[in-house]
């Protein structure tokens, strides 16, 4: 059994994240609890950094994808948050040698992590996280060249570091970078061939 390692980046995109509505700077006529949570729109790039052999021989490359996101943060404190985000992403898998098409495939990593925000300087609120992930995978299609393809869910860890910039009035900008441990054992043609796939988002 070959082992497949993918390496990710998903960062949502400073020019294409959404300005962010945050409840923590709501009005005073909101109750306390409502002014601890924040939620953000924004725009993820998953970018694969392949390093990859399989049994039929050769690299395997997958595709770039951008796609929406929303996130929710909880803040128990005005430096410790909680934060879910909630993405799904699709890709298209080909091994190099043959240009072998091994179909597609959505991926649905929820990810929960625990954040320190840092007091803000200047507007700007850099933090870091740490947390778990369980990502499913569903809709594989599994292309022209094999008869089947299953891909088991995954449990594992995840790092963030981001930063929000106050934009005033309960609106801020976002940068944020993720890296996301994933392990899957893949099964092609029944589990005729089979490989242990880690995959780095990050």
């Amino acid at each position: 059994m070959k082992k497949i390692t993918y390496c990710f980046v998903i960062a949502a995109v400073l020019a294409a994240s959404l300005m962010s509505f945050s409840a923590n700077a709501a009005t005073e006529k909101n109750s306390a609890s409502d002014k601890n949570w924040m939620m953000r729109f924004r725009g993820i790039a998953v970018v694969p950094q392949e390093d990859a052999s399989t049994t039929i021989g050769g690299n395997v490359e997958i595709d770039n994808t951008v796609v929406p996101e929303v996130d929710f943060s909880y803040f128990f404190t005005k430096n410790w948050a909680a934060e879910l985000i909630l993405a799904t992403t699709p890709h298209d898998a080909t091994a190099t040698a043959g240009n072998i098409d091994l179909g597609s495939v959505w991926l649905l990593p929820p990810t929960l992590t625990m954040q320190y925000h840092m007091d803000p300087v200047d507007g700007w609120k850099p933090y870091v996280g740490a947390g778990v992930n369980y990502t499913i995978f569903y809709n594989e299609d599994k292309g022209p060249a094999i008869n089947s393809i299953k891909y088991d869910n995954s449990f594992g860890p995840a790092l963030q570091a981001g930063v929000d910039y106050d934009l005033k009035n309960g609106w801020f900008l976002n940068f944020d970078v993720k890296k996301i441990w994933i392990n899957t054992d893949v099964k092609i043609n029944g589990g005729a061939i089979r490989a242990d796939v880690d995959i780095v988002l990050g």
